[in-house]
């Protein structure tokens, strides 16, 4: 497959505080990859970095052959890559329906596939963004993100906070999201037993650095090193 992200030497914080080092990543078109570590260990600012939230202090970073660096943050979805942070950023104020239609751009992804793939979006497309659970409030968050058509599908922590049958049919909805293929996707999750066996490799950070590059299913048949870096996390029931 043709080779659509790299990180090389990638140094990036906020502020003076440098919180990643000498990170080197590269991911194909297409591919799947689950960004793990336990908590404070960089992998939300690895995705803020890629969406210019973060400083980048050293390294360099290309989006299909062009330097990533060189786009303004606020082009870089535009770029191809859309973002679902934890905070999720839904607009509160407008329905279903206008929070999807006004992040639409040309492409595969239209109301019509969103809808499809999140069957209860459809369901309450009139609802105010603030009359939805936080279980469909994520999935308004992504159904808006693939309304973009990026080339990546950047999730951060998605299942946080959902109830144990909402994050079940979530991540089924991711898996069948991964499977669809015709885009890339980089999953953090703090529950590396649920993710692994929908990604292809899996990146593991430990204290800003990258101790793990790999098969997902490799790691996921170490119980060792997951203890290891993940801890509890790594172990966890099947729900969080």
């Amino acid at each position: 497959m043709t080779e659509l992200l790299r990180l090389e030497g990638v140094w990036a914080g906020y502020g003076s505080a440098m919180v990643l080092e000498d990170i080197a990543l590269t991911l194909r078109e297409g591919a799947s990859l689950a960004l793990l570590g336990r908590n404070g260990m960089g992998k939300t600012t690895l995705l803020a970095t890629l969406m210019g939230a973060a400083r980048l202090r050293r390294g360099r970073m290309w989006l299909r052959g062009a330097d990533l660096a060189r786009v303004p943050p606020q082009r870089r979805a535009a770029a191809g890559l859309g973002w679902v942070p934890q905070e999720r950023d839904i607009f509160a104020s407008l329905t279903v329906e206008e929070n999807l239609a006004v992040a639409a751009r040309p492409g595969a992804w239209d109301l019509a596939a969103v809808y499809g793939l999140f069957p209860r979006l459809r369901e309450r497309r009139g609802n105010l963004g603030s009359q939805l659970s936080g279980g469909e409030q994520q999935m308004l968050a992504m159904g808006r993100a693939l309304m973009l058509n990026p080339r990546i599908m950047l999730l951060d922590e998605p299942l946080e906070g959902l109830a144990p049958l909402i994050a079940q049919e979530l991540l089924g909805i991711i898996g069948d999201m991964v499977r669809q293929g015709g885009m890339s996707v980089i999953l953090v999750e703090q529950h590396a037993r649920q993710i692994l066996p929908l990604t292809e490799m899996a990146l593991v950070l430990e204290r800003g650095r990258v101790v793990y590059d790999g098969s997902s299913a490799a790691l996921a048949a170490d119980p060792g090193r997951l203890d290891q870096w993940l801890g509890v996390a790594a172990r966890g029931a099947t729900a969080p």
